[in-house]
């Protein structure tokens, strides 16, 4: 078995398959030279986020006063938006490496408004790029101009044209003729609204009359910043702090404070360098909590045909281009 190579895990059983394109770095492409274009600051978004973290702030000085059944709920806010990103936006839609019923990317879609960080196919688009242009211009959140730009700065600046363009060159066929991505980008304001911030904020006012206040800043407004800054951690820390056991060719390391915080996407040169496995990592479910939760939507039945790298092609990786700091399974 070659490094071209995929197992594919389906309903327990494994038959090879080739690995798809659309995570294959574009070894083609190179930077223009020359100057830089000039930074265009989005004033807009710079407020709203400056708004929004204090707000957070505010939050967490009011989570004293709220009840435990509130934090309860805060904490499965988090979990539930977390999995629409990296279970849904992330391994399901920009890297297909399973199949979801529709009951169930259902419910990753709604998880994903919960999470509010741009609809499906935009997030899905985007991380598509970051793949094929890693640490380049063309990279959205390009890690080489530093942590605060990969981690919230990509965000406050217009994207360099060189994003532009080559994100209107992919192939996203397979997004457009998802119903529920495309239903989600329709109706992406609404559902932003309820279940971003009305659902966490009314159930826990008219289910055990915590106050709108605390309802408002503590699992609604806290919760949401939280479940960003996890997801932008992956983008920032995973591709600056820590070991790179598979591939020392690339940026993306092994970060434990991001795995547990991003709910098992801190294996990032795993992921980068071995895209199109569904678990992101070679260890399973160990503190991969979104790994667990697929592979009990495949034991449901409603997920299957995860994609998985066999033992063996990890093991030459790892030891072909990486720094002897993999440890054994």
């Amino acid at each position: 078995m070659t490094a071209d190579t995929e197992l594919r895990a389906r309903n327990g059983h494994v038959t090879p398959e080739p690995v798809a394109s659309i995570d294959a770095f574009d070894h083609t492409y190179r930077e223009q030279e020359g100057p830089k274009p000039p930074r265009r600051i989005v004033w807009k978004n710079v407020v709203l986020m400056t708004f929004l973290h204090t707000g957070a702030l505010y939050g967490l000085l009011l989570v004293p006063s709220a009840s435990y059944l509130t934090l309860l709920w805060s904490a499965a806010c988090f979990v539930f938006s977390a999995l629409g990103v990296t279970a849904g936006a992330h391994r399901l839609w920009s890297h297909r490496t399973y199949k979801a019923s529709l009951p169930l990317r259902i419910f990753l879609g709604l998880a994903n408004s919960m999470a509010f960080q741009n609809d499906i196919f935009e997030w899905a688009r985007d991380h598509r790029i970051h793949h094929k242009y890693s640490e380049t211009d063309a990279d959205p959140h390009n890690a080489v101009r530093g942590f605060f730009f990969a981690h919230i700065g990509w965000l406050m600046v217009r994207k360099h044209p060189d994003v532009i363009e080559k994100g209107r060159k992919l192939e996203l066929s397979d997004l457009k003729a998802d119903k529920v991505v495309m239903f989600q980008r329709k109706y992406y304001k609404s559902s932003v609204v309820v279940m971003c911030f009305t659902v966490p904020m009314l159930v826990p006012w008219y289910l055990w009359g915590e106050s709108l206040w605390v309802a408002y800043f503590v699992p609604a407004l806290l919760r949401y910043t939280v479940v960003l800054n996890s997801t932008w951690l992956v983008n920032s820390a995973a591709h600056m702090w820590g070991n790179r056991p598979y591939d020392t060719n690339i940026n993306p390391r092994e970060n434990k404070f991001v795995t547990f915080s991003a709910i098992g996407e801190g294996f990032h040169n795993y992921h980068h360098t071995f895209p199109y496995d569904y678990a992101t990592s070679e260890y399973g479910c160990k503190l991969n909590l979104t790994t667990c939760f697929i592979d009990f939507m495949c034991f449901l039945g409603l997920a299957t045909d995860r994609k998985r790298v066999s033992r063996e092609v990890v093991q030459a990786r790892a030891q072909r281009t990486g720094d002897g700091s993999r440890k054994g399974c």
